[in-house]
């Protein structure tokens, strides 16, 4: 597998988070070392590990306006888990780095210079993001080495979905000629109705189309199990492997490595 995968799209609420923090867990339990890039300035990623980002005396921010060393923003919060986490600060990165575009004379590779001395301490670098393409989301593509995208099945999802893929090519012309769409998963998906179904079949139509990779494994919508994560204060496949919805996070995880072999 890429060592550095984004889990990227500019929308919110499609499982981002989710998918980041329960992958990070597969891989951990598996005995793989693993650090957590969180990029949004909700910092969600804290708040999945019961942390109150807040209370964090050092963030991504420092490291990529004041560049700070990252090892010293860097925090354990599982075993094989570390966290790079964001914070309200980062809010302020876009206007901070466009403002003084003579100290950050290359906006879009701050991040790849200033994260460069983690790639050798970890298995896996994963790293969520922010619902929107601006200068963080660029950040992010420019680093990654492959991106999976989420895709909640709705009405304008299509639109979303071409919108980040154009992206990622124009990236990938520009900045990052090694980025790859490691592929596209159905998230928050309610097999019952009729639209997600619809959807999911435009979806893999389009995909097929354009040679990108839709995997087999959807993420079910379940508003039970978001309330009983929230309550454990950790990702899912660390408290409750068994759970019919955890079960979809270890089928993808397996179509990730089966096709990266």
């Amino acid at each position: 597998m890429n060592k550095i995968i984004s889990v990227s799209t500019q929308k919110g609420g499609v499982l981002k988070s989710s998918i980041v923090s329960n992958l990070a867990g597969l891989l951990a339990t598996s005995g793989k070392k693993v650090l957590i890039i969180d990029t949004d300035a909700q910092a969600n990623i804290a708040l999945s590990f019961g942390l109150n980002p807040d209370d964090f005396n050092t963030t991504l921010y420092d490291v990529l306006i004041d560049q700070i060393p990252p090892e010293y923003a860097t925090m354990n919060v599982h075993k094989n888990i570390d966290l790079l986490s964001s914070g309200e600060d980062m809010t302020f990165f876009e206007f901070d780095v466009l403002t003084n575009i003579k100290k950050y004379p290359q906006p879009f590779r701050i991040m790849k210079e200033t994260l460069g001395s983690l790639y050798n301490q970890y298995d896996f670098i994963l790293v969520d993001t922010p619902p929107n393409l601006g200068l963080v989301q660029g950040n992010v593509l420019s680093y990654a080495e492959s991106v999976l995208i989420p895709f909640q099945p709705e009405g304008y999802s299509m639109r979303s979905l071409v919108k980040i893929l154009d992206a990622i090519n124009n990236f990938r012309d520009q900045h990052n000629p090694e980025l790859n769409v490691l592929g596209v998963v159905g998230t928050l998906v309610d097999s019952r109705t009729t639209l997600h179904s619809q959807v999911l079949q435009q979806c893999r139509a389009y995909c097929n189309e354009n040679n990108i990779h839709m995997f087999e494994t959807v993420i079910p919508r379940s508003v039970r199990f978001a309330a009983s994560v929230a309550y454990e204060r950790k990702p899912a496949t660390l408290t409750d492997p068994k759970h019919p919805i955890v079960k979809a996070y270890f089928s993808l995880l397996e179509e990730i490595q089966e096709g990266e072999k």
